[in-house]
């Protein structure tokens, strides 16, 4: 049996840098804590266990955002009820059911809300828009805000458009592109200061960490929602989300979700063929047939690809699956449809341009526009993020 040799490299979380030096305000206020399964230490030290550790038992109440405190509920729009805690014995008030937005009585006994979420580096993962809610009440009811940040598992890096005003939605809290190459403390910092909000916000910093990808990090992978089960996963979530606004599955309801995906009558080796080649740099997409145990297309036999990334340094997410998109659109006209609404409780405006944050650019998509066209348009927003961003970048 061979030996583990841990990784060279350390990251060490704020979770973890709040329990080496817990400050001693954090033991004399009454606290809460946004948190999920995916919240512990490289030790699996879950987080409501380690705060009730460090802070006297400081802690009184539990938050939890989409797909559940447990990360048990699968899709998206399932909700969940207010519940106890199984062992802690706390009330744990569900941000993604009846509200989506903490309510006044759920911070009312509260001095500091503790944050500590993993965020994948999209806009799309609703975990920031759940912190973002928390931010605004806590700000009108005058709690404190501790982010314990996390590494961007992705990494620096930044692509998609700028998200109009005209498109916020629950997949859309703020002008910001689709992958935004933050850590939550960085988009809490940046949003709290465009957004003007009366908030004591602080962020927890992680340790060693310089804008690598999360395989560099020595840090467990557990997933923070039952849709991205490895990093692997989450390495092509923000190109693939994309999938989400159309008829094509996304390969959830199979073991390999987001990295699957493709639908019934989809010729893998014809579409592969159109693909633009350089769109695909750092991937390889393998032509497979797959059949989903539930949601799109469940128990028929699809057509389609593992997208498999070969060089991470290569890779970009949105470009490759914007390229696969435009590929089947030239290739199989009419197979990859516009889903309708409701999508994340929008009921009017389309699914795919909540989530591409462009209008224009879905309508050329769904004519097979080339991906590398379609990304000259983004240019100059992007240059502009990376100015917005500068000054709050901590690592």
């Amino acid at each position: 049996m061979s030996k583990y040799i841990p990784p060279k490299k350390i990251v060490r979380t704020g979770l973890e840098a709040l329990a080496d030096k817990t400050p001693d305000a954090l033991k004399k206020a009454r606290l809460g804590l946004l948190c999920n399964p995916a919240s512990l230490t490289r030790t699996f030290e879950p987080a409501p266990e380690l705060v009730q550790r460090v802070s006297d038992n400081a802690l009184t109440c539990l938050f939890s955002p989409q797909h559940g405190f447990f990360a048990e509920k699968q899709d998206n729009m399932v909700e969940s009820d207010h519940s106890v805690h199984p062992r802690l014995g706390l009330k744990v008030y569900s941000l993604y059911g009846e509200h989506r937005a903490p309510q006044s009585h759920m911070l009312e006994n509260l001095d500091i809300l503790l944050v500590d979420l993993w965020d994948v580096g999209c806009r799309v993962y609703t975990f920031f828009n759940t912190v973002l809610a928390c931010m605004k009440q806590a700000a009108r009811q005058g709690v404190a805000v501790w982010i314990l940040d996390r590494p961007n598992p992705l990494g620096r890096g930044e692509e998609g458009p700028i998200l109009p005003k005209d498109l916020a939605s629950f997949v859309g809290p703020h002008p910001m592109p689709l992958r935004h190459g933050l850590t939550m403390g960085e988009l809490g910092e940046l949003v709290a200061f465009e957004l003007k909000l009366d908030l004591d916000l602080k962020v927890i910093p992680l340790e060693g960490w310089q804008g690598e990808d999360f395989a560099t990090t020595g840090q467990p992978w557990v997933m923070p929602s039952p849709n991205l089960p490895s990093f692997s996963s989450a390495r092509v979530y923000p190109g693939q989300v994309l999938l989400e606004g159309v008829s094509l599955s996304e390969g959830r309801g199979t073991t390999r979700p987001f990295e699957l995906f493709g639908a019934p009558g989809l010729d893998p080796w014809a579409v592969s063929e159109a693909v633009e080649k350089e769109a695909l740099s750092g991937a390889f997409l393998r032509p497979v047939f797959f059949q989903p145990t539930f949601h799109k297309y469940q128990g028929e036999v699809c057509g389609g690809f593992q997208l498999q990334v070969t060089d991470p340094d290569r890779f970009k997410t949105l470009r490759a699956s914007l390229a696969v998109l435009s590929a089947i659109n030239r290739v199989h006209p009419g197979l990859c449809t516009l889903r309708q609404p409701p999508y994340e409780y929008e009921y009017e405006k389309r699914p795919l341009d909540l989530i591409l944050g462009d209008r224009r650019a879905v309508d050329l998509l769904q004519k097979g526009t080339p991906a590398l066209e379609l990304e000259q348009a983004w240019q100059s927003g992007l240059a502009d993020w990376l100015s917005r961003t500068e000054p709050f970048l901590m690592y």
